[in-house]
């Protein structure tokens, strides 16, 4: 089979994996290698995620790094199995492969907490907010680029609104309530979004007010997307330079940590709701 020429982000983690068992098993890709009649240069490409792996292959790996723990070794085995052509696919070759690694990330995640600062979660925008917020972009894109950006942001709640959504908790600081990203009209619109999917049962939305004493969390933007185990979390944080995915088990402790202290100074979801609801008197 022909190498990728451009792995998703899930297919990089598989491989991801499958060399940190190694590496804690304390073996070389080259002796690996032999071990199960392949290549050096073939076990780079599974562990960079160009080439795939099978399910028996995946197996015999983790028998050879002396991998015991059979939920996480059934964990690689999905990832490396996984057929799924989700929604998301249809945006190949139009928008940037990082909207499609994202979206995909989101489908097969346990729970997402998310923490903006000066936006309103993506999950949660209204058409004409997300209009607004990739309309600004500079250069300006045409609409044959905007459209698409628009409609793969609105589609991405499918991971909220399926038969079995993920759980979702957003910690939402006061600015990106008070921006207007739009008009008056747009911004109201928002907020009345945000309380009406506050009602979802799986749905928890908290505010963090500008009055909020020691609150220094400013940086402290990000999605934390539950995998099918802790080990297989991952961070998302965006930056001018584009979306980083981090699964480094001293970064996900990190962000877990940095995610309670964030939570610690948020409002309840019924004062919040509160606060919402007079934010939107205010317009």
């Amino acid at each position: 089979m022909a190498p990728r020429s451009r792995p998703t982000a899930r297919q990089v983690r598989l491989g991801t994996e499958l060399r940190r068992l190694r590496e804690a098993a304390g073996l070389k890709a080259r002796e690996v290698a032999g071990l199960i009649s392949s290549t050096s240069a073939q076990m780079s490409q599974v562990e960079a995620g160009f080439a795939g792996a099978s399910e028996e292959r995946v197996r015999r790996l983790a028998a050879h790094y002396a991998c015991a723990d059979e939920a996480l070794v059934d964990a690689l085995v999905a990832m490396a199995t996984d057929r799924t052509q989700g929604w998301w696919e249809e945006f190949r070759g139009i928008l940037p492969p990082v909207f499609l690694d994202v979206a995909e990330l989101e489908h097969h995640a346990t729970f997402l907490h998310e923490v903006v600062i000066t936006h309103v979660p993506g999950l949660l925008q209204t058409p004409d907010y997300a209009r607004a917020v990739f309309g600004y972009m500079v250069p300006e894109l045409p609409d044959s680029e905007l459209r698409p950006r628009v409609e793969h942001r609105l589609k991405r709640r499918a991971v909220i609104e399926r038969d079995a959504p993920a759980v979702y908790e957003t910690l939402v600081h006061e600015a990106a309530l008070r921006i207007r990203v739009g008009d008056r009209a747009v911004s109201r619109a928002q907020l009345h979004r945000l309380l009406d999917e506050s009602e979802r049962e799986h749905v928890t939305v908290r505010v963090i007010p500008f009055d909020t004493d020691h609150f220094a969390g400013a940086s402290a933007a990000m999605m934390h997307v539950g995998g099918p185990l802790p080990r297989l979390d991952t961070v998302l944080r965006d930056s001018p330079n584009g979306t980083a995915f981090l699964d480094a088990q001293s970064q996900l402790e990190r962000f877990r940590t940095l995610f309670r202290k964030v939570e610690q100074a948020s409002l309840d979801p019924h004062r919040t709701r509160d606060f919402i609801h007079h934010l939107a008197k205010e317009l």
